[in-house]
């Protein structure tokens, strides 16, 4: 399953923690691929990582966050605060 997809089972305080250990997965393998063969300096790093910092990381889920008024303007319901946390951290992966 891709991370993206995980982000639909999250419900509770353990399936977040499941999407974490995924998303520090995903990472470790982003930083392994990056290591035997560097991608593009005009794009994402390997698995689509764009923010490569705990600084960019941060920087672009608080950006999501702004810009989308914590996923309201996505869809996101304000009933399932796990998922919320969840995309938070996945938007720290990709947004810009």
């Amino acid at each position: 399953m891709e991370l993206h997809e995980q982000l639909n089972l999250v419900k509770d305080e353990q399936s977040l923690l499941a999407f974490v250990r995924e998303l520090h997965l995903d990472r470790t393998a982003s930083v392994e691929q990056e290591r035997n063969s560097n991608s593009s300096p005009y794009g994402p790093e390997a698995r689509g990582w764009e923010n490569t910092s705990i600084e960019s990381f941060l920087q672009g889920a608080l950006s999501w966050a702004e810009a989308t008024h914590f996923g309201a303007t996505q869809g996101l319901l304000p009933s399932n605060p796990w998922q919320k946390f969840a995309v938070f951290l996945y938007c720290g992966k990709i947004y810009e």
